[in-house]
């Protein structure tokens, strides 16, 4: 059953915006009383059929709603480098939000080679990535923030920073990460994080991790933090 993003869904019917409802009626080819489900990125989702089968506003009758649909038992936070290759970063995006991620922050640290992210970009894919998964939340995207910064900042649930310099003790992800438990997890670009970098975190109660033996690119390592993640859930 195709899935369509439904913001601000209220009551039982609703008109998709013209993106998604050309999409339904043009590309999808779909017609009067086709099911559907929608999201609405607040962890809902929705069962209708297609009322009004117009390409411009869609209409959908709903039949049936299922709240906090496959709600994960943690929330999880990933603070990450942009890539110089905007290709990789998106990739990363599209990937963490098909596994399971709340929140990303780009974070701009010393070693980061690229300082901007194309936001609009980023969100059509996180969108696309949600619905192509089926989640109904939606993953919140931030603005870059600088390293100090996001780490100096109030954070709920275990903080974790994933790196590989052999100047700290680092200890698996599994070893300190307890299933059911929100956490932040920071992953540092393409020349790693700065050792100075490193103990401002776990000066700031950031503890030090590792993501195995292998070296990881950046894009890599978030996939795989968030993978660890919600394996320790399952």
């Amino acid at each position: 059953m195709q899935v369509f993003y439904a913001p601000g869904i209220d009551g039982m019917q609703y008109f998709l915006d013209e993106k998604e409802s050309a999409h339904c009626i043009r590309v999808m080819r779909m017609k009067k009383n086709s099911p559907v489900k929608l999201i609405d990125g607040l962890g809902n989702l929705y069962e209708g059929v297609i009322n009004d089968p117009d390409p411009i506003a869609c209409l959908i009758s709903i039949e049936n709603v299922v709240h906090g649909f496959e709600k994960r038992p943690y929330l999880l936070h990933i603070a990450i480098s942009p890539l110089k290759n905007p290709e990789r970063f998106e990739w990363f995006i599209e990937k963490s939000v098909e596994i399971g991620v709340d929140e990303i922050t780009p974070v701009i640290c010393k070693n980061s080679e690229k300082r901007s992210v194309k936001t609009e970009r980023i969100n059509n894919i996180i969108v696309s990535a949600m619905k192509q998964s089926l989640k109904a939340g939606v993953t919140k995207f931030n603005k870059p923030e600088t390293c100090s910064d996001f780490i100096n900042r109030p954070l709920d649930g275990l903080k974790l920073i994933a790196h590989c310099s052999e100047n700290f003790e680092r200890s698996s992800v599994g070893r300190v990460y307890t299933g059911g438990s929100d956490a932040v997890i920071l992953i540092g670009p393409e020349g790693d994080f700065t050792d100075e970098e490193i103990s401002m975190a776990m000066n700031s109660g950031y503890m030090s991790v590792h993501l195995g033996k292998s070296r990881l690119r950046t894009e890599t390592a978030g996939v795989a933090a968030c993978h660890s993640i919600y394996m320790l859930n399952q």
